[in-house]
């Protein structure tokens, strides 16, 4: 079975080079809540070298909070804000001959879309600007809603790392126990979502401390139980 393993990158963490190796596709940031052009070149140079599907990942322009705290804006105001990444992020990846696959929208920017099909909707009018290019977000959210009312490419995400509530919906940081730290129980996880809500890419989160060994525990694990690594884009 294939699974593609994406993580967050170009946010100036500095696990960027152990984690580009590990996984399939990058999130790559915008440069907006995080990052900035050098880290983002630095990034991309990375996934060019090593053959990985590049995502934009545009957020809230909030670096104080990492793009992690939920900002008043409308929809028509989040519409220029993506495209505004996007096309960022697009003239930076040419550099490399490389061009944009998916929009993974980050943080805060991501829940609300989740839960606001009009938010969400204007997140896919960004994306639809470059190529069409498909949307990430969680199964049965108002981001899929919103892809398949338009006949829009949507990309079911899991998270290797994360707890989920019963409606689906990802435990927030806030709260106790939102993180999943054994890797055993997060490939335990990553199988359920696969067969429950029929995910085709997996994130693990690059600016954790502790990311680089988690993950490569993770895709070991994923390995060993015969799934194939690649690239959904």
């Amino acid at each position: 079975m294939f699974i593609d393993l994406n993580a967050d990158l170009g946010e100036g963490a500095g696990f960027d080079a152990e984690l580009m190796p590990l996984v399939t596709s990058a999130n790559v940031c915008c440069g907006l809540h995080a990052g900035g052009p050098s880290e983002i070149m630095e990034t991309l140079a990375l996934a060019s070298e090593y053959g990985v599907a590049v995502g934009a990942h545009p957020g809230y322009a909030d670096r104080a909070n990492f793009g992690r705290v939920e900002q008043p804006l409308t929809a028509a105001d989040v519409f220029p804000l993506c495209l505004f990444q996007l096309g960022a992020l697009a003239a930076l990846a040419q550099t490399f001959e490389n061009s944009l696959r998916y929009v993974k929208p980050h943080g805060a920017l991501y829940n609300r879309a989740m839960r606001d099909f009009d938010l969400a909707r204007a997140i896919i009018e960004a994306a639809e600007t470059f190529n069409s290019l498909p949307v990430v977000g969680l199964p049965k959210s108002q981001m899929e809603l919103a892809a398949n009312n338009r006949r829009y490419p949507f990309v079911p995400e899991g998270y290797a790392d994360r707890r989920y509530r019963p409606d689906g919906s990802l435990v927030p940081r806030s709260e106790p126990d939102a993180f999943v730290h054994d890797p055993d129980e997060a490939v335990k996880q990553v199988e359920w979502l696969i067969r429950e809500r029929g995910v085709r890419t997996i994130c693990v989160h690059g600016d954790n401390p502790e990311a680089v060994a988690f993950t490569t525990a993770v895709r070991a694990a994923l390995l060993a139980r015969g799934f194939t690594l690649k690239a959904f884009a």
